[in-house]
């Protein structure tokens, strides 16, 4: 039996006002869309991904998660077209499942993020099931109508509903599992006769339900709550900040503000990390065991080894940092920066595409820029590997055990030998061989009395006393 997914992912979003498609806006830091797909089962047969409003921004977002291998099975895009209901967005999918040889097919929102992917197993193993939720305020939402058994027994829109069908507090979820030959049936048996002339997918169920029977699950609201707000927005980042933090702490991590801390879905704590407040962990970041990670800290993408520790303010972009190496304060560094075990970087040091071997140090303010600096070579304040022509980028390589003195630039393309000396305020065009000084000053001069001389001049063309 092959089980499709389908995923509404087509609209608008009108009430987010926003140039980005809804299902595109982020949940600490992963699209609403990339959340559903990541609860799809891996032996499923497809997904099916409805598109229309910002088609191009999906397709690309789509191109990019498979690039990084973040989709769980294939997903094929399908064209809406002119939006005509939800009913509509299943239409316009069925030839694409009857090649796909679909024999149950299950359907999620795209702005519907934090369903558990255990609750999405569920129901890709369910013949027939419905998943709704119970609410105080049930609002828009259609309602549920059930069978004595519990047995779904129709669903109604809230504005097409009767006085008596608007107090029924359990609401449809907008998530189904359906046999694919009644709901093909049922689908092309629609008519868009109701408030909104809109062809309604709930329409379609409610006939399935009429034949077969289909179960109700009931989950918790903020399961299947959907984002058509900025303010939905962000009580579903609230909701999965909170769900990922709690679980974080029974793994044996400390928040000393879990408040403030946002964990993203795709982030991976040792035991014994300490996370200071106002810190922000997106992508796919990897902390080892025993790193403390230094208030304002934003990391992604990027892998901390063991007992790391991240001084505060620091911002960690695509990097590697090994085992017992010490960042920041104000510290930054950009994609490709990888660090071995024991290497510091101080405050206000930006690195790039920088590999630092163990127990390199660069303190103090200071640029490092497709370069490799061997082990315990020491950087010193303000100095800059000059790596850009104005065309090009080019490599600086330093040697094990030097010292660059503070204040030098290091013109690329430019090898520092081991051991070498590099006496400060330089200007390194050449290549420097092992255990050479290397130094480059404007000869100093030196006038007695030339300051008093100076001031005495000044005073005199001012016009002051």
């Amino acid at each position: 039996m092959s089980t499709v997914a389908v995923i509404l992912a087509a609209g608008l979003g009108t009430r987010m006002k926003s140039r980005l498609p809804k299902v595109l806006h982020p949940i600490l830091g992963d699209a609403s869309l990339l959340w559903v797909l990541r609860t799809l089962p891996r032996d499923l047969g497809a997904a099916l991904v409805v598109v229309h409003h910002g088609k191009e921004q999906v397709l690309a977002a789509l191109e990019g998660w498979k690039a990084q291998g973040l989709l769980p099975c294939p997903v094929i895009a399908v064209d809406q077209g002119e939006p005509l209901g939800t009913g509509h967005a299943l239409q316009v999918c069925i030839p694409e499942l009857d090649r796909l040889g679909a024999s149950r097919v299950v359907i999620l929102c795209g702005d519907v993020p934090l369903t558990p992917p255990a609750t999405v197993a569920r129901l890709c193993a369910a013949e027939a099931l419905l998943l709704a939720m119970d609410l105080e305020e049930p609002g828009s939402y259609g309602r549920v109508i059930q069978q004595a058994d519990g047995r779904l027994a129709g669903l109604v829109e809230a504005k097409d509903a009767t006085p008596e069908q608007r107090a029924v507090h359990r609401v449809n979820g907008g998530a189904y599992a359906l046999p694919w030959n009644a709901l093909r049936k049922a689908l092309q048996n629609l008519t868009n006769d109701n408030a909104q002339k809109e062809f309604y997918l709930t329409d379609a169920v409610a006939a399935v339900a009429r034949d077969q029977a289909v179960a109700v699950e009931v989950c918790a609201p903020e399961d299947l709550a959907g984002m058509n707000s900025r303010l939905d927005q962000s009580a579903l980042q609230t909701a999965a900040r909170q769900r990922i933090n709690a679980a974080w702490m029974t793994e044996g991590v400390t928040f000393l503000h879990a408040d403030s801390t946002l964990v993203g879905p795709r982030v991976s704590l040792g035991r014994d990390v300490v996370l200071e407040p106002s810190i922000r962990l997106e992508g796919t970041v990897t902390v080892g065991d025993g790193c403390c990670v230094g208030q304002g800290t934003v990391i992604t993408d990027s892998v901390l080894a063991e007992d790391v520790e991240i001084r505060p303010y620091c911002v960690v972009d695509r990097a590697k940092v090994g085992p017992g190496s010490k960042l920041g304060p104000f510290a930054r560094l950009r994609e490709g920066t990888d660090l071995d075990g024991g290497v510091h970087i101080g405050n206000f040091v930006e690195t790039k595409k920088a590999r630092m071997h163990k127990g390199a140090k660069a303190n103090h303010l200071a640029y490092l820029g497709d370069t490799e600096i061997g082990a315990g070579t020491n950087i010193g304040a303000g100095v800059i590997t000059c790596n850009y022509d104005g065309v090009n980028k080019h490599r600086t390589l330093i040697g094990r055990n030097v010292f660059v003195g503070s204040d030098t630039q290091l013109v690329a393309p430019v090898t520092i030998g081991d051991g070498a000396l590099i006496g400060a305020g330089s200007t390194i065009t050449k290549d420097v061989p092992a255990d050479a000084l290397a130094l480059s000053r404007v000869p100093q001069t030196l006038r007695e009395g030339g300051a008093t001389t100076l001031r005495s001049r000044q005073k005199k063309s001012t016009g002051l006393s």
